[in-house]
């Protein structure tokens, strides 16, 4: 198995409930390491421009209001195969669907509060860490 880094946000709905360290607990227990960390609160301008993947979607200023309602934690994650494994741990994105376990059926208010953000391929990975860390503030 490859050792990959991926990016993880804990949203504000899970940050507003304080379930930062019980988010990380179940990162840790699958076997992903936590390499950096930082809790911020996103301007308007920066979620734009995180999500701006998503600019031509009906979701997207809903997103991004949500995105800047409170602070979120951004992650970087490493592991064998971190992204998979991070995709794993969360759960699917509409917590009803989600299997028993993971984080959005543990902790997710509903399929837009959903606790967490990953990254969702290797290469977005890659995009999406670099938007938050700089490589000095990754200890691996």
């Amino acid at each position: 198995m490859t050792t990959e880094r991926t990016l993880s946000i804990i949203k504000p709905d899970a940050t507003r409930r304080n379930l930062t360290g019980k988010v990380n607990a179940h990162l840790e227990a699958a076997g992903l390491r936590i390499v950096a960390q930082k809790r911020l609160w996103l301007s308007r301008a920066q979620a734009e421009a995180f999500y701006a993947v998503h600019r031509d979607r009906p979701f997207f200023n809903d997103l991004v209001k949500f995105m800047t309602s409170g602070p979120v934690v951004a992650q970087v994650l490493e592991g064998p195969n971190a992204v998979a494994k991070n995709r794993e741990v969360m759960g699917a994105t509409n917590p009803a669907n989600a299997a028993p376990g993971t984080i959005r059926k543990d902790f997710a208010e509903s399929i837009e509060a959903n606790s967490v953000h990953g990254s969702d391929s290797l290469d977005n990975a890659k995009d999406e860490i670099s938007f938050f860390f700089a490589r000095t503030e990754i200890v691996g």
